[in-house]
Order: structure tokens, then C-alpha cells, then sequence
């Protein structure tokens, strides 16, 4: 893999980010690019590189950066706001496509957790994406982080964003909080395990989000725009023991789908427990996500990047 520094900015922000292409000298160009999606938290070094690594080996190039606020890149830090991701899915799509090297015509994206519904909210409106993949991704912010809490935790969270919400519109600024006290990693036992021992090494992972974020985050749906990524090609994945985003997550994402969609449950899989390079889950994972993408690339009409979105 041959990676180069390749920032881009998204309402005025400096996102930090990397492309990553073939060690192929550079005889597979203008490469197919895919766009991976990271998770809660924002950062590029965990799953986001993790894809990169896989599937530049496949051919793939890949571009991979920090969300606004996380990492190296600019923005309020604790600002975690899946609708501002999904600009800054578009600022980083608006990059490749003008990059010379990559080809504006085959551009996909695959997403992880809370990135696996960024990336169909952000495909639904921009038709230069040719094919999304949804990994264990969630279908509604609401059902979703409902989903993780029992019925007292819910109800605080609920009281702390109406009063934050209160809050803030006098004084303009919003309650920092643990990202656990959103998202409940302590009810699916798996989950935590591997965040313990595998997330916190990367830096700025477990920062503090605001409340507001949790306000944002109720209020997005994915599912109610996934219809229109037809007559491109979705792929959902999801894992039958996921405790953290329930199945229920991609089975609503794939009944509001229209065709061409795939929805594949792995069986006996969690969350993320199975994240690593060389784990048999995630690399016939990415032989699945490679065999998609080939497919779909080789079935999409020849459109430039211009003629996509005018």
C-alpha cells in the first residue's frame, strides 16, 4: 500500500486525511476508489485504515480521514454530529473526484456502525457514489441508541438533552458528557471487551461528545432516505449477535431499500469483536465488500463526475 497525506475541507474545515492506493506502480490507474466510513468517535486510524489496508490489496484505492472536531482535523472537539458527517462524506467524494489519478466513475463507499448510515444518507443525494455498503450500520439514531439503554438510562439521556437543549439556546454552549453515557457499551459485554483492549490505543479515543450531539443523533434516519440509492446497488452486513446496533438496524435499512439490494447476516458475529487484520470474519468480509464493488462498478453506466451531479 502506498499512502500520501490528501486533506480537504468541508464548511471551512481542514479535514486530515490520507489516500491510500496499490503498490502497483501505479499500473492499475485511474483506480476504482471506496470510501470508508468510520464509527462512533470519527477517527481514520482504526476501522476506516483497517479497510484500507485490505482493499488496496484488492485493487482499491482508498481514502481515509478524520471527521470534523476528531483526530488531526479542525472542528469543535465533542461536536459529533452524524448530519455534519455526511457533509463531510460529500467534501471528501467532491475530492476524489477531481483527483486525476482516480477514476470520478467508479466511487464507492462502505461504512461502519454509525458510519454505515452516513454513508447512505450521504449516497442518497449525491449519484456520483456508485454502490454503499452498510456494515453493522444503524437504520434510525432513535430506535438505535434506544435500543442500547434500559429503561432508566434512557429516560436521564432524554432529561439531559431537553435541558441541554434549554441550556445552550440561552447560553450557546452545550454539555460535554462520555460518549457511554450515549452509547451504552456496557450492556453488550463483547463490545467493551474490545474497545478496552483495541480502541483506546488509538489517541483522542473516548473524548468527551456533547450533549447536542446526542440531540443530532436522535433525530437521524438513514432509513428514511435509503430508497433513493436506486437504481444503484446497497449492500447490508450485519452481525446476529450485534447487541450494540441490533439487527433490527439493517433489516429496516433493507425493507425501505429498493432494488438492486443484498442484506447478509453473519451469523454468530457481534459488533466488532472481529475487527482485526487477519480475522477469517473480516477478511471473507472483504471479499464479499471487493466482489460487490467489482460488480457494481462494472454494471454502472459511464457517467462523469460533472454529469453525475448536474
Amino acid at each position: 500500500m502506498v499512502s500520501r497525506p490528501f486533506p480537504f475541507f468541508s464548511s471551512g474545515l481542514r479535514l486530515d486525511a490520507d489516500l491510500h492506493l496499490p503498490d502497483d506502480g501505479g499500473a492499475g490507474a485511474p483506480y476504482p476508489v471506496v470510501l470508508p466510513s468510520s464509527g462512533y468517535q470519527g477517527l481514520k486510524v482504526i476501522h476506516p485504515e483497517r479497510f484500507a489496508r485490505a482493499l488496496t490489496a484488492r485493487g482499491f484505492a482508498t481514502l481515509a480521514f478524520d471527521f470534523r472536531g476528531f483526530g488531526l482535523s479542525e472542528g469543535e472537539r465533542g461536536r459529533l454530529v452524524p448530519q455534519e458527517w455526511v457533509q463531510d462524506l460529500r467534501a471528501a467524494v467532491d475530492r476524489v473526484a477531481s483527483a486525476p489519478e482516480l477514476d470520478a466513475g467508479r466511487i464507492g463507499l462502505v461504512g461502519w456502525g454509525m458510519g454505515g448510515g452516513v454513508v447512505v444518507s450521504e449516497a442518497a443525494d449525491d449519484p456520483r457514489v456508485r454502490a454503499v455498503a452498510s456494515v453493522n450500520g444503524v437504520g434510525d439514531g432513535a430506535r438505535s441508541t434506544r435500543n442500547m439503554h434500559d429503561e432508566a438510562s434512557w429516560q436521564r439521556l432524554l432529561e439531559r438533552i431537553a435541558a441541554d437543549r434549554a441550556y445552550r439556546s440561552e447560553h450557546g454552549r452545550s454539555e460535554i458528557t462520555s460518549p457511554w453515557d450515549i452509547v451504552r457499551l456496557d450492556l453488550d459485554g463483547r463490545t467493551d471487551v474490545y474497545v478496552g483492549r483495541e480502541l483506546y490505543q488509538a489517541p483522542g479515543f473516548g473524548s468527551g461528545v456533547t450533549l447536542e450531539s446526542a440531540d443530532m443523533l436522535l433525530r437521524f434516519s438513514p432509513q428514511s432516505v435509503v430508497h433513493r440509492l436506486a437504481p444503484r446497488p446497497l449492500l447490508i452486513v450485519h452481525g446476529t449477535e450485534n447487541r450494540l446496533h441490533l439487527p433490527e438496524e439493517a433489516e429496516a435499512l433493507y425493507e425501505r431499500a429498493r432494488e438492486p439490494k443484498r442484506l447478509r447476516l453473519i451469523e454468530g458475529a457481534g459488533h466488532t469483536e472481529w475487527m482485526f487484520d487477519d480475522h477469517p470474519t473480516f477478511l471473507t468480509l472483504v471479499d464479499e465488500l471487493a466482489a460487490f464493488f467489482e460488480e457494481s462498478f462494472a454494471a454502472a453506466p459511464a457517467t462523469s463526475a460533472f454529469q453525475a451531479i448536474a
